[in-house]
């Protein structure tokens, strides 16, 4: 099932979620994606049934302005994917605040319940992960997404 509304290159980034397992959090994604004009790739298999209806539920009246761009699994994604792609990950050496993006690097994020498999890991050109002060495990990969976003946002503007 195909569901991608427009195909625009991105003009800073773009998000993939790799097989989300939570629709709240995809559709935070999709709201995020929306709001900052990056597109966002969907990888399948989802923990949920996907469809563009539950992501205008989800995403609330953010679902008709992102560019959702839905893959049936990994390697349909990797055939058409463009840019570096950039694996958020607790397990990261390199510090989010120190790594330079590019344009049109592809911010991958995992499922909230396992993350991303080896093999998927191994295919990133580049892990990083968000130095947390306070002392937390991981933050919510919505919430991850948004903060390196804004950070690629600020240094390709």
């Amino acid at each position: 099932m195909a569901c991608q509304l427009s195909h625009q290159e991105p003009k800073y980034i773009q998000i993939a979620a790799f097989q989300p397992d939570l629709a709240p959090n995809l559709g935070s994604l999709v709201r995020l994606g929306a709001c900052f004009d990056v597109p966002v790739h969907v990888i399948e298999p989802c923990g949920f049934p996907f469809s563009m209806k539950l992501l205008r539920t989800r995403a609330l009246d953010y679902g008709e302005k992102a560019d959702v761009r839905h893959h049936d699994d990994w390697d349909a994604f990797q055939r058409t994917r463009t840019g570096r792609l950039i694996l958020l990950t607790t397990k990261a050496e390199a510090d989010l605040w120190e790594f330079d993006f590019e344009p049109g690097d592809c911010l991958l994020v995992g499922q909230e319940s396992a993350g991303v498999p080896e093999f998927v890991a191994a295919a990133a050109d580049h892990a990083i992960r968000i130095d947390m002060p306070g002392g937390g495990r991981s933050l919510n990969v919505a919430i991850a997404a948004a903060i390196a976003v804004g950070e690629a946002t600020r240094q390709l503007r």
